[in-house]
């Protein structure tokens, strides 16, 4: 069985960066998906596929593929620095302003 490790980057839809601090250890999918003649839909028997564990850390997860004989890749995050500035986005607004406020 192979695996992958990893942490998930935050969605398209949001900045913050909740869920992303965990880990997970997905499985690779063995079979390959058929279309179901009558309805179309498509689907598997590999039900592996929809099994996602949670860690804490990596070396929890790492620990436990080594323990349960899981042949796992390890993918590192690619982290960025966060963009905050000084003042914030209050600061658009402050009375105080140097500049004049134009579009």
């Amino acid at each position: 069985m192979r695996a992958r490790i990893y942490q998930p980057a935050r969605t398209a839809m949001s900045s913050g960066t909740a869920k992303t601090h965990i880990w997970l250890l997905e499985f690779d999918q063995q079979s390959a998906r058929e279309v179901d003649p009558l309805m179309g839909w498509t689907s598997s028997s590999d039900t592996q596929t929809q099994v996602k564990l949670r860690f804490e850390t990596k070396e929890e997860a790492v620990e436990y593929a080594r323990s349960h004989g899981i042949d796992a890749v390890i993918q590192e995050p690619q982290k960025r620095s966060a963009n905050i500035r000084a003042g914030g986005y209050g600061e658009n607004f402050a009375t105080a302003r140097r500049g004049s406020w134009t579009h």
